[in-house]
């Protein structure tokens, strides 16, 4: 698996689950206005992806937000067991209060196995964070900020995303994956 089969499969997860199912009505604007990042890393290990995770969320503090909105750190080489992803969100936010960038910028997490406490692994909620690969998204809080003000009932977006993917169910989620 290349890079570029990576970001393609990244991509079409952005389009076609993200954008194209409205999973995140926010996500259109930055998308189409090219100000997500897609950066493929290398790591192999928990270290050497929270060296790679510092830089980033580095590299966006650091980065007018009309060139890079928001980051999405794709890892396929590490962290691919979910119960080990999650608990290394943990050293992620860690990461974002050393860098003393609380309340500037959040660490959002997916995963291909993604399942939220106290469900069953195929109940169709879950893959509202389910990628193609385990991804750390980082966000901009100012930007949240932004849009949950534009949006006029940010509440339902939970429960629309839940049934809308329980009408797609799992065998539509596999086609909508599908190259």
């Amino acid at each position: 698996m290349s890079d570029e089969d990576v970001i393609a499969a990244t991509r079409r997860w952005l389009e076609r689950a993200v954008i194209g199912l409205n999973l995140c009505p926010f996500a259109k604007a930055v998308y189409v206005k090219q100000q997500v990042r897609l950066v493929v890393s290398a790591a192999t290990t928990p270290e050497a992806l929270l060296e790679e995770l510092t830089a980033e969320l580095s590299l966006l503090s650091a980065t007018a937000a009309d060139v890079t909105d928001t980051t999405l750190l794709i890892h396929p080489h590490v962290l691919t067991d979910f119960l080990d992803y999650n608990d290394f969100l943990d050293r992620a936010d860690a990461a974002v209060a050393a860098l003393d960038l609380e309340g500037e910028i959040q660490v959002a997490s997916f995963h291909p196995d993604y399942r939220f406490a106290g469900t069953a692994p195929d109940e169709m909620g879950n893959f509202t964070n389910r990628s193609p690969y385990p991804t750390l998204h980082l966000l901009r809080e100012a930007s949240i900020d932004r849009a949950v003000a534009a949006f006029p009932d940010p509440e339902v977006i939970v429960e629309r995303n839940i049934a809308a993917l329980e009408q797609l169910g799992v065998e539509g989620w596999r086609k909508l994956m599908t190259p």
